[in-house]
């Protein structure tokens, strides 16, 4: 174990989670996800590819199962 002091020590909760005096609140500790900060933004355009490629999945499949009968 190094002697050397924690740089980060005073960033650990320091009582139970939940309690007043856990960090949460404090910037850039944000543990508690807030109702309207929980989610970013929809990437629609993902999305969209990531349906795309799921259906163009589906027709390789489907070309497989007809060219096997």
């Amino acid at each position: 174990m190094s002697d050397k002091a924690d740089p980060h020590g005073g960033e650990s909760m320091v009582g139970p989670h939940g309690a007043a005096d856990d960090h949460g609140d404090t910037h850039g500790h944000d543990d508690h996800a807030h109702g309207g900060d929980a989610l970013g933004p929809l990437d629609v355009r993902a999305w969209g590819a990531g349906l795309v490629g799921i259906l163009l999945g589906l027709v390789v499949m489907l070309a497989f199962i007809q060219a096997a009968s």
